[in-house]
């Protein structure tokens, strides 16, 4: 039985603006059908004797995770959720260890949930022939083959053959310099790291207890206090920031003798920058990636990526990258890609809010877009999933007018319940208990017009709450 791990913990700084904290890049549509997340699981539903997958996420994108299950029809997969990030090498032991609940020693197929990979039947390929050596007891990685002297990237270095097909791994190499880069191209023994692998679960961790056994400590102590919410595996958060912080390569993979990698040509990517999904896009004769309602004139060889009712417009300009959201504009030179988390960086430390929120906040019963906000007054358009309904709250220091655009609403005020139909509204006044569901079968759309002396998000009192945030 072979089960894949998906590790969907990351928050791509990188491709700010569309990527932040709370709607990384593993969960956006950025190239080809559905999220990245998702094409990811749907890779693995390819492979022989594959079972249903274990998908290690932060606690933050809970729900994320488990609407675009449902949307793939997965209903089985084990959702567990990390507290707070300690890298790699935790959250595969952590998956490890559910996995050897399932019963026997099943392969663990290790994927991050942000790569693309353009060539589904070479990775499945490459799948089935690092089977037999994990199956030996060996620590299976997989190098993809370099096509240009990338900087980006950390390489391996192959040694001797093993099995029909791998290699033992001589050594694990850091991000070279240009230089060095080429060097590894010409060598033609250096594949790049892709962090994804395959071993038996029991494997890794017998490698765990000998090269980190305190880390491995910390994960069996914050794994046996788990506790079950809603379909998730809640990880205790106390127990959890105990465990030492590192990656499977430096924790296992570069200590280990029983390393071996698999080359393979897949059109991988790991979409760490605008520039590499630029390389990875479908470009115009003038060499530019277009997303969106974009207009390039004299333009060339530039990522334009716009949102819904907003034209972007360029005249010549050449190897830029313009990416607009509803509250952020980037305009960086592709050579700078790199560097677009120092912006995240910076809005952190002035205590912004871009680098985590879009102003299209999305929440597991629907979405919230803020559309205009003043002094004591604040406009969201709130769209509620068919049959999905928000907490029972109040609020202490606002009121709130709800007029129906589209659906029908479910109103419950103090102790009145009652049905608003289109062109129809309510007032809740400051400090009523109320509740909004959408018993139809339609999505139900609103505006909602807030007005009170404080209109932040930390002013909801829950009572009730079916996704037990209460």
């Amino acid at each position: 039985m072979l089960i894949p791990l998906i590790l969907s913990g990351g928050s791509g700084t990188r491709l700010w603006p569309v990527s932040r904290k709370n709607l990384p890049k593993q969960f956006l549509a950025l190239a080809g059908r559905g999220t990245l997340f998702q094409q990811t699981l749907e890779r693995t539903r390819t492979l022989a004797q594959v079972a249903s997958p274990i998908v290690v996420a932060s606690e933050d994108h809970r729900f994320l995770a488990a609407d675009q299950l449902l949307e793939l029809g997965i209903a089985s997969a084990t959702i567990v959720l990390e507290p707070l990030a300690r890298n790699t090498a935790p959250a595969i032991a952590l998956g490890a260890l559910q996995a050897l609940r399932r019963g026997g020693d099943p392969l663990l197929l290790v994927l991050p949930a942000d790569h693309l990979i353009g060539d589904t039947a070479a990775f499945v390929e490459a799948v089935t022939r690092a089977t037999p050596l994990a199956e030996q007891g060996w620590l299976v990685t997989f190098g993809i083959r370099p096509d240009r002297p990338e900087t980006g990237f950390g390489y391996i270095r192959r040694a001797d053959a093993v099995g029909e097909h791998g290699f033992q791994v001589a050594q694990f190499v850091e991000k070279p310099d240009r230089a060095t880069a080429d060097a590894y191209l010409a060598d033609g023994s250096y594949d790049w790291n892709s962090g994804m692998f395959l071993f038996k679960a029991s494997r890794y961790l017998e490698e765990l207890a000998e090269h980190a056994p305190a880390m491995l400590a910390a994960v069996r102590a914050a794994d046996a206090q788990a506790s079950a919410d809603l379909d998730f595996v809640r990880i205790d958060r106390d127990a959890f920031a105990q465990v030492p912080d590192d990656s499977i390569d430096y924790a296992v993979m570069e200590k280990t003798h029983r390393a071996a990698v698999i080359p393979v040509s897949c059109a991988w990517s790991d979409i760490g920058s605008w520039a590499a999904l630029w390389l990875t896009g479908d470009k115009d004769a003038q060499g530019n990636l277009c997303e969106g309602d974009t207009l390039a004139i004299d333009s060339r060889n530039s990522l334009l990526r716009s949102h819904d009712r907003h034209l972007l417009a360029t005249v010549g300009v050449d190897d830029l990258i313009v990416v607009t959201t509803p509250d952020a504009t980037l305009v960086a030179h592709r050579d700078a890609a790199q560097d677009v988390k120092k912006i995240v960086e910076q809005l952190k430390a002035a205590g912004r809010s871009e680098h985590s929120l879009h102003r299209v906040v999305h929440r597991p019963w629907g979405s919230y877009d803020s559309l205009e906000a003043g002094d004591r007054f604040q406009v969201k358009r709130i769209a509620v999933k068919p049959g999905a309904s928000l907490s029972l709250q109040k609020h202490h220091h606002r009121a709130e007018h709800w007029i129906v655009v589209s659906g029908t609403a479910e109103v419950t005020c103090d102790d009145k319940v009652f049905l608003l139909g289109e062109n129809q509204s309510t007032y809740i006044p400051l400090g009523s208990v109320h509740r909004l569901r959408n018993p139809g079968k339609l999505p139900l759309e609103l505006i909602e017009v807030q007005s009170g002396s404080y209109l932040g998000e930390d002013d909801i009192v829950r009572l009730d709450d079916v996704y037990g945030r209460a």
